[in-house]
């Protein structure tokens, strides 16, 4: 008997005609995998507010997706998982103590604006978290700038204190226009090594743990969601340039702040980075370079979330500029 015939027997295509067993749910579930242990992290040194934090704005981007998906007529994409990682991002990116009212507003416009928009998963140009985040910092600049202290409520006295990127921003800011150096006592005020690692430091709820945060970059690179070109390009530039401008480590500037979410999970967005290898080196030397020049020059002490969605906005560029010519085709 004939098999009967649908639509699909009928779509052509480009070779190579390869399929995959990943499908994007499958992805997105990897990478909310990967970021377990930076949410436990983050949970761990900053307790309920955290909590509080993740749930809320994880709801509210499902809740979000769900209703714009059906004010549109459209499929519901819930079960890609697309939305969970969405605010999954959006709360690790915010400090633990802001007021739960903004990271709803955040999560509204992550989804409603930054995707749905522009027509859902695989549309929008840049990375809906983190153009949430800088929408917030525009609007919320004072609750995005107030950080708990790691156990804070063991020092209700010293509930809030300053990132060791503004610390650390500050102190070389006064001593070099005093035409000085910081002295050993100055910089032991800044946290050390063991700190930077382990995350007993203020900061957003994930980016604070090095070590959770490398332990859920080995799992995305061992199950080949992502590959090192990115990552590598934009740590890579980020050290470098601290070593050759001097003045704060280059651990430190490596260690604190956003550049290994950003460089390992944000950057890497399938939709928002180039396609081919030399692109994504491309891309990653450029969000470092980005995040240095805003750290160095700017008045905002961190730059990774507005490097990354500057190099967004070229990343069509980029892959046109990379893109492989085909055999046969003239070269122009």
């Amino acid at each position: 008997m004939k098999p009967k015939e649908t639509a699909e027997h009928y779509i052509l295509s480009s070779s190579p005609h390869a399929h995959a067993n990943s499908s994007v749910s499958r992805i997105m579930l990897d990478v909310i995998l990967a970021l377990l242990p930076a949410t436990a992290a983050g949970i761990w040194f900053f307790g309920l507010p955290a909590v509080w934090t993740i749930a809320v704005c994880v709801s509210t981007c499902v809740a979000t997706e769900a209703l714009c998906r059906l004010a549109m007529g459209r499929d519901s994409t819930i079960g890609d998982l697309s939305a969970v990682l969405t605010g999954l991002l959006l709360a690790l990116n915010l400090p633990a103590g802001i007021p739960l009212w903004m990271a709803v507003v955040g999560s509204v416009f992550a989804i409603g604006v930054a995707k749905q928009v522009f027509g859902g998963i695989g549309m929008n140009p840049f990375n809906p978290a983190l153009a949430a985040r800088a929408f917030m910092l525009i609007s919320f600049t004072g609750p995005m700038t107030t950080w708990l202290k790691p156990f804070w409520w063991k020092t209700p006295a010293a509930m809030t204190t300053a990132t060791p990127l503004a610390a650390m921003k500050k102190l070389y800011v006064a001593e070099c226009a005093a035409g000085a150096t910081p002295t050993p006592d100055a910089l032991s005020s800044l946290p050390g090594v063991s700190d930077l690692l382990l995350g007993c430091m203020p900061g957003c709820i994930g980016e604070v743990s090095a070590v959770a945060l490398a332990i859920g970059a080995a799992y995305l690179l061992w199950r080949k969601v992502i590959t090192w070109h990115i990552p590598v390009a934009f740590i890579a530039t980020v050290y470098v340039y601290s070593l050759v401008a001097g003045g704060a480590p280059a651990y430190m500037q490596v260690l604190a702040g956003g550049v290994m979410i950003g460089a390992f999970f944000m950057a890497t967005d399938y939709v928002t980075s180039p396609i081919t290898a030399k692109g994504k080196l491309i891309f990653g030397f450029g969000c470092g370079l980005l995040c240095m020049l805003i750290r160095q020059f700017g008045s905002y002490p961190e730059g990774c979330s507005f490097a990354i969605l500057i190099m967004n906005s070229i990343t069509p560029l980029i892959n046109r500029w990379t893109q492989p010519k085909p055999f046969g085709a003239a070269v122009r």
